[in-house]
C-alpha cells in the first residue's frame, strides 16, 4: 500500500459537489474527483439536509480511495427531524419545536456509535441535554422532566436497547 493523503470535510448529506471543500483538496492528488464525490453523495444520501463530516483516503500512487461517513451532530439530527431552521436563540423562553420519545430514540439510535453512553436510555439522555439548550420540548414537556422520567423507568418499553 502506498502513501495515504487524507481529507476530511463536511459536506451536506447527499449533496456533495466537485467544488470547494472536496474538489480543491483532491484535484490535486489526480484522482477522480467526480467518482469520489458520487460515491460520498450515496453513502450520505440519507442525511439529506444535514452536514456530515466525510474522511476521504486516498492512496497516492494507485489513486484509489475510501471514504468513511462520520454521524452528523446531534443539533443537525434535531433540526432535521422538526424541519426546523436552527434551535432557538433563548431556549428558556422561546421553543422552536418538539418531539415525540419515539424520534428522541431514532436519533439516539444515530449517535449510539459515536457517544459515550453505554444504553439507548443513556444516549436518549444525551440527546434530551441538547433539546434543553435548542429549546426544543418533548412529548410537550421540558426534556429535563422527560430525563428524570426515563430514570423513574417510564419509558422502559420504548427505550430498550
Amino acid at each position: 500500500m502506498g502513501q495515504k493523503k487524507v481529507v476530511e470535510a463536511l459536506v451536506s448529506g447527499g449533496k456533495a459537489t466537485a467544488g470547494p471543500p472536496l474538489g480543491p483538496a483532491l484535484g490535486p492528488l489526480g484522482v477522480n474527483v467526480m467518482a469520489i464525490v458520487n460515491k460520498i453523495n450515496e453513502l450520505t444520501h440519507d442525511f439529506s439536509g444535514i452536514k456530515v463530516p466525510v474522511k476521504v483516503i486516498v492512496d497516492v500512487e494507485t489513486k484509489d480511495f475510501e471514504i468513511e461517513v462520520g454521524t452528523p451532530p446531534t443539533v443537525a439530527l434535531i433540526v432535521k427531524e422538526l424541519g426546523i431552521e436552527k434551535g432557538s436563540g433563548k431556549p428558556n423562553v422561546e421553543k422552536v419545536g418538539n418531539l415525540t420519545v419515539e424520534q428522541v430514540k431514532k436519533i439516539a439510535k444515530v449517535r449510539m456509535g459515536k457517544s459515550y453512553a453505554k444504553t439507548l436510555k443513556a444516549a436518549a439522555k444525551e440527546v434530551l441535554g441538547v433539546c434543553v439548550s435548542m429549546g426544543v420540548t418533548v412529548d410537550g414537556k421540558e426534556p429535563k422532566e422527560v430525563q428524570k422520567e426515563i430514570d423513574a423507568g417510564v419509558y422502559d418499553a420504548i427505550l430498550r436497547d
